[in-house]
């Protein structure tokens, strides 16, 4: 670009920002130069929303569309050298969800120039550009700044964007308005010092509710619920502190740090806390590196007293309280005043739309319009026309939710059904917002390298399924929730969901198979109340099916009232897991070969030379048959922590990965006991030391979980390390079923496929 069209656009940037870009360019010439090593450069990178990703032979595959990709310039996507040779991915921050008409025009346009004509909301109400040229990004950075939007600590060992209820200001149900508080933290930590030396990346929500879902909290590093006391007559404000939450691969709830801690002093407490994980967090192991991992090591009492003895010492700053003074700033005026009028005749589209899409603001009057998107993705030309709307008839009132979603605030009832209209003329007036239709995903395999499973092809082909059909669903069904991740690591929030699913794989037929694990039980409302735990994993083909049975299983045999959670407690894992079983067969790829690919993509994960057993049938393998036994002791640990044994819950799950040990020893025809030490001496040296459990992500972690537990038990196990260690015991033998498709695709000739 040229330089002065730099110059020109530099008036527009705040200085700060501008010096930053200019910082990160020097550096991306250094690195092109020779002079800067890529891998020191990447930290960097990262912390400027610029990531790799995965590419795959120019194509996209997600179940909703296939198409051949081409940068900008007109030149076909092509396989990397390195990763200035691929095509990557820039995460833009949009603090608590905010958005400007003109703002998503400068999205829009940025994604028509650089990218592949697409915008992505995330589950952290940021956007994504995907498939993007690394030179073209300082440029893309200022016309963002220019705009008032910025990419710092998108990514890396940073905060994360703060994320707040979408809805907060016009919720009927909040104590009060959340969203200047999570802007003034946002601004206050962007950048700090103290914010720097993270061994991992730091997420921050805020919710105006206690009891219904808005900010998350229990699933955050550090998590704000508003309250409010009456002191001496007049009400102040505050907020309920929580710390050490996270999903990942092993979820924790975030604990209480303080009740009601005043608004002069949630930016110096966040700032203590943020030091404390600075000094005492894991750096070297990355498995370990979040604060949910600190608060669990040093004990909450613990925690909370190095946080507060912090606070004591931290040198006074003015804008702990300064951005008080503007919280008036954030109040939002409508663009048009609400008027009775009378409509004639319904329309029946609309009142189908509006029924799940529309819900009445606590301003009377005013309603807010929820414009649903399919796997949180939308076009350029939808980007523009959603500006030109919002325009019209809310002004700058826009937010992206959590849910990938949008949400318009402030349209005069009056309006709504002229919105509608122009909603539906621009392809955005998809009904049952919120609904069993309106499915989470994560990237998955279409661009995410950790990606095992097609989460958005299978949530496309969900979603597509349901929508025609979710009118005549009951009416507690058309309410679940279902979030898919194309990992384990829960992108997707699949743990939160009411039915979740992650991605992983099995080796049957010397072919790899796309499975999704079925996680149940979880909670989306109380901020993330609870979390779901795996009950089984199904081949992807299966998945549909799954869900419809699930789903008329609850219907069936509900209680009057009864929630899905309360159902599946009740109804109980053993008789899920029966349900599940029917499901769980794998047929020969003579008979289904459908079942060797995933949704969304034709091609078949593996392919290899085929040895037809004896009546066309497999030849089961050791492996296999041991490790239904590690499975079955980790599923007998959950009834165990469901009926309140936790300490027969916690063995249940340590045994289990001893047993999915052993399992891979005797898949390996390797002669062994059943004596513990003797399991895990040998695991460690055959598939731990030599690498063979390490897949290419997560390398040895899970092998960890068996090392920890068999060095020293967990003494009087309560509920929350019976959780914990079943989860982990879950993700060992995920790691032991992956291990096993390794060792078998290495000694099977392949022809092409996808390899895991």
């Amino acid at each position: 670009m040229a330089n002065s069209w730099k110059s020109a656009l530099r008036d527009q940037i705040p200085e700060s920002w501008a010096q930053e870009v200019d910082t990160f360019e020097g550096q991306m010439g250094l690195v092109f130069n020779g002079t800067l090593e890529d891998k020191v450069f990447a930290e960097t990178r990262l912390r400027r929303g610029v990531y790799g990703q995965r590419y795959d032979n120019g194509k996209r595959h997600d179940g909703i569309r296939e198409q051949e990709l081409t940068f900008p310039s007109g030149e076909a996507v092509k396989g990397p050298d390195t990763f200035w040779d691929a095509p990557g991915m820039q995460r833009i921050k949009i603090p608590w969800g905010g958005l400007k008409p003109d703002q998503l025009e400068v999205l829009a346009a940025l994604a028509d120039e650089y990218s592949d004509g697409i915008l992505h909301i995330t589950t952290r109400q940021d956007f994504q550009l995907h498939f993007i040229h690394v030179e073209d990004t300082p440029d893309l950075m200022r016309r963002l700044a220019a705009v008032g939007i910025t990419t710092r600590e998108a990514c890396g060992n940073s905060v994360r964007n703060v994320t707040a209820c979408p809805l907060a200001g016009v919720c009927r149900t909040e104590e009060f308005d959340v969203t200047p508080y999570a802007d003034a933290l946002t601004f206050f930590l962007l950048g700090h010092d103290d914010v720097q030396d993270f061994g991992r990346k730091f997420k921050i929500a805020f919710s105006g509710c206690e009891h219904e879902a808005c900010g998350l909290v229990s699933m955050h590093d550090l998590g704000f619920i508003a309250r409010t006391e009456v002191r001496e007559g007049r009400t102040i404000r505050g907020f309920d502190m929580y710390v050490g939450g996270g999903l990942g691969a092993v979820p924790h709830q975030a604990r209480l740090l303080k009740e009601f801690v005043s608004e002069e002093e949630i930016l110096p407490l966040s700032q203590a806390v943020c030091r404390v994980f600075a000094r005492l967090g894991e750096k070297r192991n990355r498995n370990r590196a979040r604060v949910k991992f600190l608060v669990a090591k040093l004990g909450m009492e613990e925690f909370s007293r190095l946080v507060f003895e912090e606070r004591e010492i931290l040198p006074h700053d003015d804008r702990w309280t300064s951005y008080l003074d503007g919280l008036e700033s954030f109040t939002e005026q409508p663009v048009r005043q609400p008027i009775a009028i009378e409509y004639g005749d319904s329309d029946p589209e609309y009142e189908r739309w509006s029924a799940t899409n529309v819900s009445r603001q606590r301003q009377g009057g005013f309603s807010v319009v929820h414009v649903a998107l399919p796997l949180g993705d939308l076009t350029v030309q939808q980007s523009l026309d959603l500006a030109d709307i919002a325009r019209k008839y809310v002004g700058d009132h826009i937010r992206t939710t959590v849910e990938q979603n949008f949400v318009l605030r402030w349209v005069a009832d009056q309006d709504l059904r002229d919105l509608y209209a122009d909603l539906k003329a621009a392809d955005l007036a998809t009904p049952w917002a919120g609904s069993i239709a309106d499915i989470t995903a994560c990237p998955g395999t279409d661009t995410c390298k950790l990606g095992i499973a097609s989460s958005r092809g299978l949530a496309g082909e969900l979603g597509a399924r349901l929508a025609q059909q979710v009118e005549e669903l009951p009416p507690e069904v058309q309410e679940l929730k279902i979030k898919i991740s194309g990992c384990f690591n829960s992108c997707g929030q699949h743990h939160v969901a009411d039915i979740g699913f992650f991605g992983n794989s099995r080796h049957r037929n010397k072919r790899t198979v796309p499975h999704f694990q079925v996680v149940l039980g979880g909670q989306w409302q109380e901020n993330a109340g609870s979390y779901g735990l795996a009950v089984g994993a199904v081949p992807s083909r299966s998945v549909p099916e799954v869900l419809t049975e699930l789903t008329n299983r609850f219907h069936t045999d509900r209680e009057a009232g009864e929630s899905f959670q309360s159902w599946v407690n009740r109804f109980g894992k053993k008789n899920i897991r029966e349900l599940l079983k029917p499901f769980q067969q794998i047929p020969l790829y003579e008979d289904s070969p459908q079942f060797y690919s995933d949704w969304g993509d034709p091609r078949e994960f593996t392919t290899g030379d085929i040895g037809v057993g004896e009546c066309a049938g497999e030849v089961v393998s050791l492996f296999i048959l041991e490790i239904a036994r590690a499975e079955a002791e980790v599923f007998d640990a959950q009834i165990a922590m469901d009926d309140g044994r936790h300490g027969e819950a916690y063995a249940g799950a340590v045994q289990s990965m001893v047993l999915a040990a052993r399992a891979l020893l005797r898949g390996q025809t390797v002669d062994i006991t059943n004596d513990e030490a003797e399991i895990v001496a040998e695991f460690k040296s055959r598939f731990y030391d030599t690498e063979l459990f390490f897949d290419r992500f997560a390398k040895g972690k899970f092998g960890q979980y068996l090392f920890k537990h068999h060095r020293q038990r967990v003494e009087d196990p309560d509920a929350v390390s019976a959780h914990e260690t079943i989860e982990e015991a879950y993700l060992f033998i995920e790691a032991a079923h992956a291990c096993d498709g390794r060792i078998a695709a290495a000694a099977t000739p392949t022809t092409g496929g996808i390899q895991l």
